[in-house]
């Protein structure tokens, strides 16, 4: 009897077939392309996970715990640490701890606290001076803000005497009903204080305009 054989080339059917059932047999774990497939995965997983690591680490900077005007002087009181993701630009915990540094700039409560926003004591010049006006303040001044002080004399026209001057703090007397009699406390640079000073003592008026 003879070998059965299909069109392939003469190969008996049986070789064939056990051809056919060697590829459609699932691999083993011996198999290269099993193992390579494995090691795929493994470290793609590896790889996503590092990258949701990174993108999920804080580092611990310094924040306002309140309202920090120009001139504070920081301390324990009114600072404390935030578990953030940032970039540079913010002071560290505890490592760039500003404790006795002043205030520059004016800081919201709960607003991280740029390191570009403190100065050494030695390094500010700014001095506080209360700028009791004769005309109503705007409601909007207030700690932080910037603002001008123009005085008017008996006799002549107003004249602007401080220009962007960080205001520290203000003071609105109750029962004023808006007619002026409110203190504005601005920071002036040291060399400019006697100059306010001495336009404030000869003004009939005195108006404190906050700017844009």
């Amino acid at each position: 009897m003879m070998a059965v054989s299909g069109g392939n080339g003469g190969v008996p059917m049986g070789e064939q077939v056990q051809a056919v059932a060697a590829r459609l047999r699932p691999p083993g774990w011996r198999d290269p392309r099993l193992i390579v497939g494995v090691l795929l995965i493994v470290v793609a997983v590896i790889g996503v996970a590092a990258l949701l690591r990174g993108a999920d680490r804080t580092a611990p900077v310094y924040a306002a715990a309140t309202d920090l005007a120009p001139g504070t002087v920081l301390d324990e009181s009114n600072l404390a640490v935030a578990h953030v993701r940032v970039g540079d630009g913010y002071l560290e915990a505890p490592e760039q701890a500003p404790f006795g540094a002043v205030v520059t700039r004016a800081v919201g409560a709960g607003e991280l606290v740029p390191a570009g926003a403190v100065a050494a004591r030695e390094d500010v010049d700014g001095r506080p001076v209360a700028v009791v006006t004769t005309a109503p303040v705007a409601e909007g001044v207030d700690a932080g803000s910037v603002v001008d002080v123009w005085v008017t004399p008996e006799a002549g026209s107003s004249e602007r005497v401080g220009e962007s001057l960080p205001v520290s703090a203000v003071d609105r007397e109750e029962g004023s009903f808006g007619l002026g009699g409110e203190t504005v406390y601005v920071v002036v640079p040291a060399d400019q204080v006697g100059l306010l000073l001495d336009a404030l003592s000869g003004a009939a008026e005195v108006a404190v305009v906050g700017t844009a």
